[in-house]
């Protein structure tokens, strides 16, 4: 039986994703988060959650944990010492992160290959969509639309915020027909999401190998045709125009992409771009306007922004 170091981390739910994101940077085998806060909301609402474990409830509901699996081989203090020095790096750069309590242990793999799973059941987002886990068993209901995951390693379970601001906009924005481009797909849900809400052809790009092969995989468990999961840079990979490209990234990246996402776009094409804290929200709607784009709308969400817009290419 494998033996894994955990890493463990009691953080401030708005700091999820970019928690997450560090532990991206190393080469971590799995992350599993349990948000006290989702389970005791959706415990009142119109879907049924079982649990085994709820000893998160020893934290408040505005905090999550966030437990990492690395090989036991790995020097697990010297991890833990770059996380600190990165969020120490992202407040003296302006990110408003709380303090995060961090601790480790070693576990079995029988522990933790599968205890993600009892806290990701399906949930509704916007009006349409349910996001089911595979294993889950969920009877849709007239109008619903079932997009049937298993995340694994890659980001986007539906979760944060900034996939639900995404999952809503692509609702809102897309139309039937449409040729839509996902630029970091992560678990390919958006993509998949697309597809769903009757686009014609849908492209996944994803520089993670991991992230790659769990959309791919997404993609068979939804039954999709119409969907590719390519790995590279969205130049490098796609050829022909989109009628919509969602980029659930960063706010650096997206500045760093918006010049290509122009090249891609059809004239009056939408691009929806979410990864953005609020502090940089003014950072990224001036690099869209300096391209010729024009706002369409913007929706936030705790500490979180998305930003509708439509190319201009007159």
């Amino acid at each position: 039986m494998s033996v894994w170091n955990e890493i463990k981390l009691v953080i401030n739910e708005e700091d999820i994703e970019f928690v997450e994101g560090i532990l991206y940077t190393f080469d971590v085998k799995g992350i599993s988060l349990e948000d006290p806060k989702d389970i005791t909301g959706r415990e009142q609402g119109p879907l049924t959650w079982d649990f085994a474990d709820l000893n998160i409830f020893e934290y408040d509901e505005n905090h999550a944990v966030m437990k990492a699996y690395f090989n036991v081989d790995e020097d697990i203090e010297e991890i833990i010492d770059e996380i600190k020095k990165k969020i120490v790096i992202a407040r003296e750069n302006g990110l408003s992160i709380s303090d995060v309590m961090i601790t480790s242990l070693e576990v079995h793999e029988e522990d933790w290959a599968n205890e993600w799973k009892k806290y990701y059941k399906p949930l509704h987002i916007g009006s349409r969509f349910v996001i089911k886990p595979l294993w889950e068993e969920y009877e849709a209901k007239e109008g619903e639309i079932i997009l049937h995951m298993d995340p694994g390693m890659a980001f986007g379970t539906g979760t944060h915020e900034t996939t639900r601001m995404c999952l809503e906009a692509i609702d809102k924005y897309s139309s039937e027909k449409d040729r839509v481009f996902d630029i970091g797909t992560g678990s390919g849900i958006l993509a998949i999401a697309a597809a769903k809400l009757g686009a014609r052809e849908v492209i996944g790009v994803d520089l993670d190998i991991v992230a790659v092969a769990s959309a791919k995989e997404n993609v068979e468990h939804n039954q999709l045709k119409n969907v590719q999961i390519l790995k590279g840079n969205l130049l490098d990979v796609v050829e022909g125009k989109a009628d919509l490209v969602v980029a659930n990234i960063i706010a650096e990246v997206i500045k760093y992409i918006t010049s290509d996402v122009k090249k891609v776009l059809k004239d009056k094409g939408i691009f929806i771009a979410s990864g953005i804290i609020k502090e940089k929200e003014e950072f990224v709607k001036e690099e869209l306007s300096l391209h010729g784009f024009i706002i369409k709308d913007v929706k936030r969400e705790g500490e979180w922004v998305c930003i509708i817009s439509e190319a201009n290419h007159a």
